[in-house]
């Protein structure tokens, strides 16, 4: 049996169960069989579980006083495929267990009207919370680039393609040259062929996306200004030239969620806002893309 098996049996035996044990009780009764550094990534996690799925690789380890690749061969000494693999798990846990999440802090109404002022709340906190933190000369910044840029590419995957293709729509609104491209392997290949000046944004709320982030380093190697909108301050994605800032954070089974949605569209509509202002041909170019789709309404 090798070394990683072996700990997997041992941690199985403790914890009385089979290898299927939920992500806290591998925690709590695993620990034995971990070495002292992967037990301090194991300990914080089973003391701030809460904490760490919402937390990137980077902060479990400075939280946890370890390496980062303690943390990767922690959750795959429990039995996991990896870092998301064990935060997936764990939430799962905790939402089983009942424990609040808190992206949905205090408990939610169960009324039709409770719901609709909860859901308020929290979309409006999360407004609140990026207009509080978007860097105004980050945002000079980018809109100059964009202004200037011959193309502009967004890259997302998942549910930040959607907002990549919200980013996409809204520039070609006023004639930007700009295309969002979901698909992994026509980002590489597009962002490898960028001509000078081009703007390259990669939309990434964890900003660990591995897809995102490589369309983008690919954009950055030929040349292109590069543009992160992200949520994490301590993240992969952070090497880009500008960095842009939401605030909401999601656990691994929230993703996708409106409040975040919101964060990202909040910082897309200053920036569409201030590009009207900076591009003199920006309101002629309105007015053409409205006229274009004009007939295509009842």
């Amino acid at each position: 049996m090798t070394e990683r098996g072996a700990g997997l049996a041992v941690i199985a035996a403790a914890a009385g169960k089979s290898i299927a044990s939920g992500a806290l009780v591998r925690l709590r009764h695993g620990l034995e069989a971990l070495t002292p550094a992967l037990q301090r990534v194991a300990r914080y996690a089973a003391e701030h579980p809460e904490a760490v799925i919402y937390q990137t690789v980077t902060e479990l380890a400075e939280a946890s006083g370890a390496g980062e690749a303690s943390v990767i061969r922690a959750c795959r000494d429990l039995g996991y495929s990896g870092f998301q693999d064990f935060k997936l798990a764990l939430a799962a846990d905790l939402a089983g267990r009942g424990v609040a999440q808190p992206e949905a802090a205090g408990a939610v109404p169960h009324d039709t009207i409770g719901i609709i002022n909860f859901a308020a709340c929290v979309s409006k906190e999360a407004l609140d919370a990026t207009a509080g933190i978007l860097d105004p000369d980050a945002v000079d910044r980018v809109t100059a680039a964009i202004g200037s840029a011959p193309r502009i590419e967004v890259y997302g995957v998942g549910a930040s393609g959607i907002t990549a293709q919200d980013f996409a729509y809204k520039f070609l609104r006023l004639g930007l040259p700009v295309v969002a491209i979901l698909d992994p392997h026509l980002a590489a290949m597009s962002a490898a062929n960028l001509p000078a000046g081009a703007v390259a944004i990669g939309i990434s709320r964890s900003g660990s996306t591995m897809d995102t982030i490589v369309a983008l380093q690919t954009a950055r190697a030929v040349g292109a200004y590069t543009v992160a909108l992200t949520h994490r301050a301590r993240s992969a994605i952070t090497f880009a030239d500008a960095i842009l800032y939401t605030s909401s954070p999601e656990s691994p089974l929230s993703g996708g969620a409106v409040s975040s949605k919101v964060g990202q569209l909040l910082v897309l509509e200053v920036l569409f806002t201030a590009l009207m202002l900076r591009i003199p041909s920006a309101a002629d170019a309105v007015r053409r893309t409205a006229q274009a789709v004009a007939d295509k309404s009842l």
